[in-house]
């Protein structure tokens, strides 16, 4: 029994990388990638993040500790396993979710199973840089199999988020195309319907990048009956990598879910 619980925690701490914990942080928030991205960036953010918050950050199969296993090619069995994951570390504790770009839909479908399956929300909802679930702009992605290694390289660079310097780089090169071929599939593949009600009831915050291409952030009231805050930054659609964005965005979730928690009372 032992042996398993032991496995299974090992299991959860592959899926959830929690840098610093705090033991006596009152809320957890969970981050979720983008695609072609890793769990450190966001893990990196519990060591500066107001100490109300301890910060777990989504591992995605085939990357960091996870980099021998497949590649997910289904967003609901990320949700699956994201889900067993969650479930013993939220139980004691109020959470909230971010995610940025395609780690925003992961996040939103991870709250939907949280809620029909075990009656669980999460306090808030924080989206980054992602159009409505439901919405009828779709981020043009060009088909990376069918593109040259140039090509990718021009890619990268047009849509930010990565360093010129690395995507000059082979090896990276070598190592990111795989995992971004993988990730880009699961966002061609996303389709969810416009919903007759709204299947989540917490508020949700966007943020969105002044020159983001992404459009329709407001069709999110739709999936809440919960308010809807939008808040546009300064940059693209990596505009969180600023440093001066990334100290609003946790100055201002820290701020959010001390005001949501009080209203829960």
């Amino acid at each position: 029994m032992e042996k398993t619980d032991h496995a299974k925690r090992t299991r959860n701490e592959k899926i959830l990388n929690c840098l610093f914990q705090k033991p006596n942080a009152v809320f957890k928030l969970i981050c979720f990638p983008w695609a072609g991205g890793g769990s450190i960036y966001f893990a990196k953010w519990g060591e500066t993040v107001n100490d109300l918050l301890e910060v777990h950050a989504v591992r995605l199969a085939g990357r960091e500790t996870r980099l021998q296993e497949q590649f997910a090619t289904d967003i609901y069995e990320i949700v699956d396993e994201i889900v067993t994951a969650l479930l013993p570390i939220i139980q004691d504790k109020q959470f909230a979710f971010f995610g940025h770009s395609l780690g925003s839909y992961i996040a939103f479908l991870t709250a939907l199973s949280l809620k029909e399956k075990h009656k669980m929300e999460p306090l808030h909802f924080f989206v980054s840089s992602a159009s409505a679930p439901h919405s009828k702009f779709q981020l043009q992605i060009p088909e990376l199999n069918k593109l040259s290694e140039d090509q990718i390289r021009h890619y990268l660079l047009h849509f930010g988020g990565t360093p010129k310097h690395l995507i000059d780089d082979q090896e990276f090169l070598n190592h990111c195309t795989p995992i971004l071929k993988a990730d880009v599939g699961i966002v061609k593949s996303f389709v969810f319907d416009p919903p007759s009600e709204a299947p989540l009831s917490q508020d949700i915050t966007c943020f969105i990048g002044s020159d983001d291409i992404i459009k329709d952030t407001e069709g999110w009231k739709d999936v809440t009956s919960g308010k809807l805050d939008i808040h546009m930054l300064p940059g693209d659609h990596f505009y969180l990598l600023n440093p001066d964005n990334e100290n609003f965005i946790k100055n201002y979730i820290t701020k959010c879910l001390e005001l949501s928690s009080l209203d829960c009372y």
